[in-house]
């Protein structure tokens, strides 16, 4: 890919940093954002933020194992708010929760970036036993990586050649 991909990508409307929003960066977005990582191309700059802190969850590690994904890749996740974004320039923000889709809104009035709405359950409403729990963050999990696949076609990772 040459130098000119990210300016081109920009012209027929392709994003080239993506921006995933929820409300406390500890479930929905840092999931978002590590199955975007391994989806997209390596050169789509990818984040997530929250409209504030939360705490780190367990269970997002636990089902993103299960496919062979981490939050963890080269540095430990520390859930944070939009202002500890050290780059602030995105073409799309990707919202997950109401909170973060108004957030987003108010935020990006005056800047050309386009903010879509992904509705997606909080896991932590469910309650029950262990595996029940585990279900539900599963399906936010799963209801991530087909959104992210099917509309980001344009910016997938090209399969692995067979031979």
């Amino acid at each position: 890919m040459t130098a000119d991909a990210p300016n081109r990508k920009q012209e027929i409307g392709i994003p080239t940093a993506i921006l995933f929003m929820c409300g406390q960066n500890s479930i929905r977005s840092p999931m978002a954002e590590a199955i975007a990582k391994s989806l997209l191309q390596p050169d789509i700059y990818i984040q997530s933020a929250g409209v504030r802190s939360g705490e780190p969850d367990p269970f997002v590690d636990v089902v993103l194992e299960e496919v062979g994904l981490s939050l963890n890749h080269k540095r430990p996740h520390r859930p944070r708010t939009l202002e500890e974004i050290e780059d602030d320039f995105f073409d799309l923000i990707v919202t997950l929760a109401p909170e973060a889709h108004h957030t987003a809104l108010e935020l990006t009035r005056s800047h050309a970036v386009d903010v879509v709405y992904w509705p997606t359950m909080d896991p932590t409403v469910v309650t029950g036993t262990r595996e029940q729990r585990l279900d539900a963050y599963r399906q936010v999990r799963d209801h991530l990586w087909k959104l992210i696949d099917k509309r980001m076609k344009p910016i997938r990772r090209a399969p692995p050649a067979s031979g």
